[in-house]
């Protein structure tokens, strides 16, 4: 199994949600999160005075699949977030040793 976290742009989450709706993907988790990369943040005007955010807002997906799956939720994902802009995200997949379901106690592929 492996597992995918993604950070894409937060407008982007919808299209990547249909994506992976599309192929069969039933459940994933995303965060509100902020990061600094590549992609300057914009300025914030607070009672006339102009001031940088310092960090931009991002959605973070993360979800585990099984092996025969990643490399199509890894394009799902990369096709549906795409802008062609500096800033349009990353991609992480690492392998996962054991997936467990707290209710029935499955492991594995059946927990998923």
């Amino acid at each position: 199994m492996k597992k995918i976290e993604a950070i894409i742009r937060t407008s982007k989450l919808e299209d990547v949600t249909e994506g992976l709706e599309a192929i069969g993907v039933k459940f994933f988790t995303f965060f509100e999160v902020k990061g600094h990369g590549s992609e300057k943040p914009s300025e914030i005007t607070y009672r006339g005075v102009p001031y940088d955010s310092g960090y931009i807002p991002r959605t973070k997906i993360e979800l585990v699949v099984e092996d025969s799956k990643f490399q199509q939720v890894v394009s799902v994902v990369s096709e549906n977030a795409r802008t062609g802009k500096i800033g349009d995200g990353k991609i992480i997949v690492t392998d996962v040793e054991g997936f467990y379901r707290v209710r029935t106690g499955e492991t594995g592929q059946d927990a998923l």
